[in-house]
C-alpha cells in the first residue's frame, strides 16, 4: 500500500471530486441548518500514514474538537472532523446566533451543535464516496472529544495496526458572506485495510 502516497495525478483529481461534491452538499445542509449562506472549499487532498497526520494539521498540542464516527456497511472505518479549538468556537457563536467572540468553553450546547456539524460533514464525504464506490455506506452516531491534537490521534491510532494506518485527509475551509470571517477544519477517513484496498481499487480505475 505504498504507493498509495504516489497517487497519479489523475487519481488524486478523483479523489478531489469526491470531496468537492462532499463538501457542496455539506454547504447546503449547513446553510439550512444556520440559515445563512456558506460555501465549503477544499484546498487540500491527501493520502498519508497516520503518524505523518499531525504535520499536516499543525502543532500537535493545538487543542482541537474532534467529530468521531464509525463508518458501517460495504465499507468500514472511522472518520474524524477537527477544528482548531478557536475556530470551533466561532462556530458554535454562528451555529448558535450568539454574536462572534461569545463562546469560551464547550457546555452541551455547544457540544451539541458541534456534533451536528461534524455529522453533516462526515455524512456528506460519506455519501459522496457512496455514491462513487457504489457502495452502502451508514455512518454511526457522533461522538466529541476536546483535546490536544497529539491525544486525539494517539487515541485513533491505538484502535488500528500498523496495516491500518493510511488516512485520506481532506482540508475544509468554511466560507461565510462576512468580509473575513472563514472557518478551518479537517475531515479524516480512516478504512479499515480491506475497504482501503477497495477505495484504492476504485482510484486506479478512473
Amino acid at each position: 500500500m505504498d504507493d498509495l502516497r504516489e497517487l497519479h495525478a489523475l487519481q488524486r483529481d478523483a479523489l478531489r471530486e469526491v470531496a468537492n461534491i462532499g463538501a457542496g452538499h455539506a454547504a447546503t445542509a449547513l446553510s439550512q441548518l444556520i440559515n445563512r449562506r456558506i460555501m465549503i472549499s477544499v484546498p487540500e487532498v491527501n493520502v498519508t500514514k497516520l503518524e505523518d497526520v499531525p504535520e499536516l494539521l499543525g502543532h500537535p498540542d493545538e487543542v482541537v474538537a474532534a467529530v468521531l464516527m464509525h463508518m458501517m456497511g460495504d465499507l468500514t472505518g472511522r472518520t474524524v472532523v477537527l477544528f482548531p479549538a478557536s475556530c470551533a468556537r466561532t462556530l458554535c457563536d454562528i451555529l448558535l446566533r450568539h454574536p462572534l467572540g461569545t463562546t469560551t468553553g464547550f457546555n452541551e450546547m455547544e457540544q451539541s451543535g458541534l456534533k451536528e456539524v461534524g455529522n453533516i460533514l462526515s455524512s456528506a464525504y460519506m455519501n459522496a464516496l457512496s455514491d462513487f464506490m457504489g457502495m452502502m455506506l451508514v455512518p454511526s452516531v457522533p461522538s466529541l472529544a476536546i483535546d490536544l491534537t497529539g491525544a486525539v490521534l494517539s487515541s485513533i491510532s491505538m484502535n488500528f495496526g500498523y496495516n491500518r494506518d493510511f488516512v485520506f485527509c481532506v482540508e475544509t475551509e468554511f466560507l461565510f458572506e462576512d468580509p473575513g470571517l472563514s472557518l478551518r477544519g479537517h475531515f479524516l477517513l480512516l478504512p479499515d485495510l480491506a475497504s482501503l484496498r477497495a477505495i484504492f481499487d476504485a482510484i486506479r480505475l478512473t
